[in-house]
């Protein structure tokens, strides 16, 4: 893409800020601009955060019914999934997902729970509960 057609939609997604993009410049090379957006851009990720929101909803329910720990919960209040808190955490996917149940959650030692509240940005006590249902969807 050429420099002069990077697109500056001014999307909400990005609020205030721009992206750096490489485009190709006047002179033939590749060069850093600055970017508002892309329409198309914002419709993905609107669609992709909506999701995640749809997710930490059903989430919250399978850990008020016991079916879940509230690390399920958090991690798509957080905007995550499985592979993103394993990439974070440094911790198998399988591991995580048994971590999902309320009684191996429930034996978690420190150190793991450390890992979960660093990568989450959370205290251990936030993360052993649900917030109120008005405070849910923090980011």
């Amino acid at each position: 893409m050429k420099s002069s057609k990077v697109p500056q939609h001014n999307i909400s997604t990005y609020g205030d800020n721009k992206k750096a993009i490489y485009a190709v410049g006047t002179d033939g090379r590749y060069t850093r601009v600055c970017s508002s957006g892309w329409k198309v851009e914002e419709a993905a990720t609107k669609q992709a955060l909506d999701e995640l929101t749809r997710l930490a909803i059903l989430a919250r329910k399978d850990v008020l019914a016991g079916k879940a720990s509230p690390l399920y919960f958090h991690m798509y209040d957080r905007r995550m999934d499985v592979q993103t808190l394993a990439q974070a955490t440094g911790l198998f996917k399988w591991r995580i997902q048994r971590h999902f149940q309320p009684r191996v959650f429930a034996r978690l030692p420190e150190k793991i729970l450390a890992r979960y509240t660093d990568a989450l940005g959370i205290s251990v006590a936030q993360l052993c509960q649900l917030p109120q249902e008005e405070g849910a969807g923090a980011q």
